[in-house]
């Protein structure tokens, strides 16, 4: 029962918040993410990554804990907390007559020793790892007691990091720590968790949602146990939008908390959130997204949190015109790395079939649409294969449509075709490169870097060493934005063309880290310039970016790109699912670290395949070793092919886990019923349906089918909290609440049945459980559940 109040005082409250607030609302669309700081240590963050404005003309209130200092003339902000303080404030702000808040988040950095007691000599011996950006020279170990033993302290925040040492040359992992992932090339990195430093758990509760014809209300609860401070006002962090809500609005009775609003100011789309810090400790952040007054899980009402992202390679899909069929004539070009037929024509044929529908899809990310050349080139790394441009990364047309897969009046058919279905579509877009055939290239040799470095090598593939100037293939010209103002004005007009003349509704970036910030900030400005806010819209935008959290997170906020594929999460659950001997807990750790780096709720892309990956049947099914991030010669010469049955529950596990986790997914094209595949181009097959499938593939993609729709279905797993209940070896637990329910979501990836047994939060007061898929009721005694949960298999329970 929520607390009776004067609704008389509310209202005086609630109106005096509305008179302030009104319109000015829309002065600034996007809800301020929090910024997050070291203690002492002066950040500075460039504000349009913070939100849009025609113009910045800000005046910061003073804080006691935080000093600010904005730098008008280039806007930025500098941000120096201080040393002693920990924890969460808010930071006030006067913008256009109106005044605003932000939150801001400040951890202690602690220090950590690392220590290594090697069995050879080493001239040198440094430690590198994701805590630095994999810089080989920062951290050198000495042995200044000379006891045999080196060290090195780094300041670590909590966390999972991976590392190595590299000794002479050399790198190698740490021998006397048992716990490695899969590097991704070829070998394994040291996994270290930092962890909290304060032990005891802290969580805010979703407890209840009421609504009157004139109140709306939300009520949390503060979980802890030895914490003895009374809860005050001070310790609530709440806001609505970009505004701090007023004490009047918000009930303390012990450690429940209620928010009060008037039914009429929460009539249209909002965002609450509410963190409870104390004694330098923060919960949680409880997101509560509002659609036209009511708490989000509408399916008709779409935000990119219900997406669901198919990814697509036009030419490997389905060829639905085989008049415009044309492969690329050349005798050293084999059939895997040339055309395979599939058009545009081809997916509109599956639109119209329902097989999206079917699937429970509803973005399509197809890859990119560009003309291509029409013939075959070398690949400069041995043993130089000859390649097409089939997978559409080879532009050498800004506005012309490749003609083997159609024109630009079939490509707007497509999008047309998926929007009646309300499917959304994303176009893959190439900003760091064009083909030397490009005019762009041809006119404008001064838009493009060198070829050549200094020292006379030539700058390919250094993917770290010179990631924002160097060429994938020497016919592969890569822009130089730095320098090139006109280039990068042409580029970032071209991208807002190709949405205006089809009508797509974003993007997927290729290869972002190899592209500067101010490509992404410029770019990010005229969409919403020239379309989110004409259209009262939002263009969404997701990256592909090979990274530490540093580097990947650089680009995603308010200024640049909307999301990233989390292929941290990627590199951790893909082991956890694949090899028994790495456990779950491993997979919760990087979901904390992704959370203190994304918040709770973010749009960030949860993958299982791509097309630049090993696909993960590969692995499940033993062909590949984790450890193998490059397999082209077992794809060209020993083609993975599934041999086991359990393979596809495996797969079908790991579906269940994207599908229920903070994020978007997005299933690769044929991974729904279990394709395989080793590296590019083995990893690109052409797609089968129907009868090309076998038993076991078209039970798969039953089952892929069946966990897609649950998704959609049930808000809790698309705006829902995420609390973990178990995170081991073999079970996977974890319950996503949102106003309008609570789901249990039980992985076991043993093979053997396991029994479960459950304590589920006392405040959520649950008396039964159901599972969502056969019905089966569970009674719930004393806030304990038991399970019985088949061998590699999952279930998703309603709890009541």
């Amino acid at each position: 029962m929520l607390r009776i109040f004067n609704y008389f005082y509310l209202a005086l409250v609630v109106g005096l918040f509305v008179s302030c607030q009104s319109s000015n609302d829309q002065k600034i669309r996007e809800v301020i993410q929090p910024v997050k700081l070291t203690a002492g240590v002066t950040d500075t963050v460039i504000i349009s990554d913070m939100f849009y404005a025609e113009d910045y003309a800000v005046n910061f209130l003073l804080n006691e804990n935080v000093t600010v200092d904005y730098n008008k003339t280039e806007n930025k902000i500098a941000f120096t907390p201080n040393m002693d303080f920990e924890g969460m404030t808010l930071i006030s702000f006067d913008y256009d007559g109106d005044k605003f808040q932000f939150s801001v988040k400040v951890k202690k950095r602690n220090m950590h020793t690392f220590q290594l007691k090697p069995k050879e000599k080493f001239e040198s011996l440094t430690l590198f790892g994701s805590f630095n950006g994999w810089d080989r020279k920062q951290y050198p170990m000495t042995d200044e007691d000379s006891d045999g033993v080196l060290e090195v302290s780094v300041p670590l925040e909590p966390g999972t990091y991976q590392y190595k040492y590299f000794g002479d040359g050399k790198e190698f992992i740490d021998p006397a720590n048992d716990v490695k992932v899969p590097n991704g090339f070829g070998d394994f990195n040291s996994i270290l968790v930092v962890p909290e430093r304060y032990q005891e758990k802290t969580f805010l509760h979703l407890v209840d949602y009421s609504a009157d014809e004139n109140v709306v209300a939300f009520k949390f609860q503060y979980e802890r146990k030895s914490h003895t401070e009374k809860l005050e006002y001070k310790n609530i962090i709440a806001l609505l939008d970009n505004k701090s809500i007023p004490y009047g609005q918000i009930d303390i009775d012990g450690d429940d908390i209620t928010l009060n609003f008037d039914k009429n100011r929460i009539a249209a789309d909002h965002t609450i959130r509410v963190t409870v810090t104390q004694d330098g400790q923060n919960t949680n952040t409880q997101y509560v997204m509002v659609k036209k007054g009511k708490p989000a899980g509408n399916k008709s009402d779409f935000s990119w949190y219900d997406g669901v992202i198919y990814s697509l390679m036009i030419d490997r899909f389905n060829d639905g015109d085989e008049s415009i069929n044309k492969q690329v004539q050349h005798d050293s070009l084999f059939a895997k790395a040339n055309y395979m037929g599939g058009d545009l024509q081809g997916v509109i044929n599956k639109l119209h079939e329902g097989y999206f529908d079917s699937l429970g899809i509803n973005v399509l990310w197809i890859s990119p649409v560009y003309d291509n050349p029409d013939v075959a080139y070398k690949e400069y790394p041995v043993p130089h294969r000859w390649f097409s441009g089939y997978h559409g990364y080879w532009p050498i047309s800004p506005d012309k449509v490749e003609e083997k897969f159609g024109d630009m009046d079939k490509l707007k058919e497509l999008i047309n075709s998926a929007h009646q279905r309300n499917i959304h579509v994303l176009l893959d877009f190439v900003s760091n490169h064009v083909h030397e055939q490009h005019p762009f290239y041809q006119e404008h040799r001064d838009w493009f870097g060198r070829l050549e470095l200094p020292d006379g090598r030539l700058n390919l593939r250094f993917w770290d060493e010179f990631r924002l100037t160097t060429w994938f293939e020497p016919y592969l010209p890569s822009f130089d934005y730095d320098n090139s103002n006109e280039a990068l004005e042409t580029m970032t007009d071209n991208a807002v063309w190709w949405l205006q003349e089809t009508g797509a509704d974003g993007f997927r970036h290729d290869a972002v880290k190899h592209v500067p910030n101010i490509f992404w900030r410029r770019l990010t400005q005229k969409l919403k310039q020239k379309i989110e806010i004409p259209k009262n819209t939002e263009v969404y935008q997701i990256g592909e970016t090979f990274g530490n959290y540093e580097l990947v997170s650089s680009y995603v906020n308010h200024g640049q790109l909307s999301a990233q594929f989390n292929f941290e999460i990627y590199n951790i659950a893909q082991a956890a699912f694949v090899d028994p001997n790495v456990s779950f807990a491993a997979v919760q750790s990087e979901m904390e670290k992704t959370f203190s780096v994304y918040g709770n709720l973010h749009l960030m892309g949860n993958i299982m395949d791509s097309h630049d990956k090993n696909r993960f049947m590969a692995y499940a099914d033993g062909d590949l070793d984790l450890s193998q991030w490059s397999a082209i010669e077992e794809g060209w010469n020993n083609p993975p092919e599934v041999d086991h049955p359990s393979s596809y529950n495996k797969a079908e596990l790991y579906m269940a886990f994207m599908m229920t986790i903070p994020g978007v997914p997005v299933i690769y094209y044929g991974s729904e019923f279990g394709m395989t595949g080793a590296s590019d181009p083995d990893n690109r097959r052409m797609m089968r349906f129907d009868d090309q499938l076998d038993q076991y593939e078209k039970r798969m993609l039953k089952e892929v089918s069946l966990i897609t729709k649950l998704r959609n279905n049930h808000s809790a797993l698309r705006y829902g909290d995420y609390y973990p209940l178990i995170a081991d070896n073999n079970i996977y637990c974890y319950i996503r609440s949102d106003c309008n329910e609570r789901l249990l979501v039980v992985l076991n990836k043993n093979p053997k049945t396991e029994q479960v047994k459950l304590t589920l939060p006392v405040v959520y007061k649950i008396q039964q459980g159901i599972d969502l898929v056969s019905g089966e009721s569970y009674s719930i005694i004393n806030n304990e559940l038991n399970l019985s949960v088949d061998g590699i298999s999952w279930k998703m329970i309603e709890l009541k």
